[in-house]
C-alpha cells in the first residue's frame, strides 16, 4: 500500500494517478475522507479517555476523604459507555479506511506517467526465423510429435489444461532446471521453494487481494493457489527488519502457478497460451530504496539471458500506466516472437514495486546501526514462464519434415538428444 500522506499532502495527484491507471479515483477521495474522520475520531476518543481517568481519580480521591463517590462513579460509567461506541464506531472506520487503501494502487514512476498508455519498445534482440515452408502452431505440433495432449487434459480437469507427454515432459522440466542453474549459478540468486498454498494475509501482502480476487482459485479452507510465485516470496521476511548489509537479497523459485482467466473468457482457449495451471520459475528481490531501480535494470537483463542463451528473438517492452500491475511503479515485459500462431507473447513481466508490499508486509531494514527502520523496495520478474516459452521454442525451431531440433544448450538436459520426432 502507499504511505497514508499521500492521502493528506498529495491527494490531487492520487486522484490524478488513478485516472491515467484507468480506474475510479472515488476509491482514493473515499480513503481520503475515512482518514479524516478517523483522525477526528481518534481526537474524541482520546478526549474521552482523559475524561474517565480524571473522573476516576476523582472517585479514589474522594474515597480517601471518607467521602460518597456516587455520583462521580455514575460519571465514570457514563464516560465508559460513550467511549465504547465512540472505539466501536472507530475500527470500524478504520476497517472502511484499510479495504478502500488496499485498493488505491501503487504510484507509477513519473517516466511511466510521462509516457502515456502505448507500450514502448526499449530494445529488441535476434531476428524472427523466415521459414521456406508454412510454419506449424504449437497446438498442431505437440499432437504430431505426441508431447501435447489435450484430450487426456479435458478429461481429467477441463478446458485451459494440458498433459505433457514424453519428451514433452522432459523439455518442460529440462527448462526449468536450465533456468534455476542460470540464475543461481552466474546470477546470483537463492533458490526457494515455497508453499503453494498461501493465507488471504499473504496474498494480501502481495498484493493479489483483494484486486485480483476472481483471478485466483481459494480452497474450501480459506487458502489460496499461488497465482505466481510473487505471492509467498513477497512475505519471505514478513514483520522482519533486515541488515544493510545484507541488501540486496535475490531469490528464484520455480512452481506451479494457478489462475482462473476470469476475465479472459473465450481468449486463446486452443493450445497453451492462458492456461489455468502452469509453470514459471520467478526472480525476487528485496533492495534498499536508492538501489531499486538500477536492479530492475540487472532483473530484466537477468531474463533476457535466458531467451539470448536459447537463440530466441525477443524485444522488451517499457509499459504505461493503465498497463502495469496495481502494485507495480515501473515494468519492462519481455515479449517472444512465436511464428507459428505469428503473434508476440509475453513471458516476462519485471516490475519495481519500491515500498508498496512492503508496507503490507512490514518488511523493513536498518540502514546503519542505530537508526530507525525504513522500508526494503521490492522487485519480481518472471524468469521465465514455461508455458509461452515451449511455444515459441516448439514453434521456432521446428523443420520441415516435422521434426523440432532444440537449442543446444539445453543438450545436458535432454541426456544429449536434442530432436524430437514425429512418433
Amino acid at each position: 500500500m502507499l504511505d497514508i500522506r499521500l492521502l493528506r499532502e498529495r491527494l490531487d495527484e492520487v486522484l490524478a494517478m488513478m485516472e491515467q491507471r484507468g480506474q475510479d479515483p472515488e476509491v482514493a477521495r473515499r480513503a481520503a475522507a475515512l482518514d479524516e474522520r478517523r483522525r477526528e475520531l481518534l481526537v474524541q476518543v482520546e478526549a474521552l479517555r482523559h475524561r474517565r481517568r480524571l473522573a476516576s481519580e476523582e472517585v479514589a480521591k474522594i474515597k480517601r476523604s471518607g467521602g460518597d463517590p456516587s455520583e462521580q462513579i455514575a460519571a465514570v460509567r457514563e464516560t465508559g459507555d460513550q467511549l465504547r461506541a465512540l472505539e466501536s464506531h472507530l475500527r470500524q472506520v478504520e476497517e472502511e479506511l484499510q479495504g478502500a487503501w488496499l485498493l488505491v494502487p501503487n504510484m507509477p514512476d513519473p517516466e511511466v506517467l510521462a509516457q502515456g498508455n502505448e507500450p514502448v519498445e526499449v530494445r529488441a534482440w535476434g531476428t524472427p526465423r523466415k521459414f521456406s515452408f508454412e510454419p506449424l502452431a504449437h497446438w498442431d505440433l505437440g499432437e504430431r510429435l505426441q508431447i501435447l495432449d489435450w484430450q487426456s487434459a479435458a478429461r481429467i480437469s477441463g478446458a485451459r489444461f494440458t498433459v505433457f507427454r514424453g519428451r514433452g515432459a522432459r523439455l518442460e522440466r529440462a527448462l526449468i532446471n536450465f533456468m534455476l542453474d542460470l540464475h543461481t549459478q552466474e546470477h546470483g540468486y537463492t533458490e526457494i521453494i515455497p508453499p503453494y498454498l498461501v493465507s488471504p494475509e499473504t496474498a494480501m501482502g502481495s498484493g493479489s487481494l483483494p484486486r485480483l480476487d476472481e483471478d485466483m482459485f481459494r480452497c474450501r479452507e480459506g487458502y489460496y493457489l499461488i497465482p505466481t510465485a510473487e505471492t509467498p516470496l513477497s512475505s519471505l521476511h514478513k514483520g522482519e527488519i533486515l541488515a544493510a548489509e545484507d541488501l540486496p537479497l535475490r531469490y528464484v523459485a520455480y512452481t506451479p502457478c494457478f489462475r482462473s482467466e476470469a476475465g479472459a473468457a473465450g481468449r486463446d482457449t486452443r493450445g497453451l497460451i492462458r492456461q489455468h495451471q502452469f509453470d514459471k520459475v520467478e526472480l525476487f528481490k528485496f533492495t534498499k530504496p536508492e538501489e531499486s531501480a538500477s536492479e530492475l535494470e540487472s532483473l530484466v537483463a537477468d531474463a533476457e539471458a535466458v531467451l539470448q542463451r536459447l537463440g530466441l528473438p525477443y524485444r522488451v517492452m517499457a509499459l504505461g500506466p493503465a498497463d502495469i500491475a496495481p502494485q507495480s511503479a515501473k515494468t519492462y515485459d519481455i515479449e517472444l516472437w512465436a511464428p507459428g500462431v505469428q503473434r508476440w507473447l509475453e513471458v516476462s513481466s519485471c516490475s519495481n514495486c519500491r515500498d508498496y508490499q512492503a508496507r503490507r508486509t512490514d518488511t523493513r531494514y536498518r540502514p546503519a546501526p542505530g537508526a530507525k527502520p525504513e522500508f526494503v523496495h521490492t522487485l519480481n520478474g518472471s524468469g521465465v514462464a514455461l508455458a509461452r516459452l515451449v511455444v515459441a521454442i516448439l514453434e521456432t525451431y521446428q523443420n520441415a519434415d516435422g521434426t523440432v531440433v532444440l537449442p543446444e544448450v539445453l543438450g545436458p538436459y535432454m541426456g544429449g538428444e536434442l530432436v524430437i520426432e514425429p512418433a
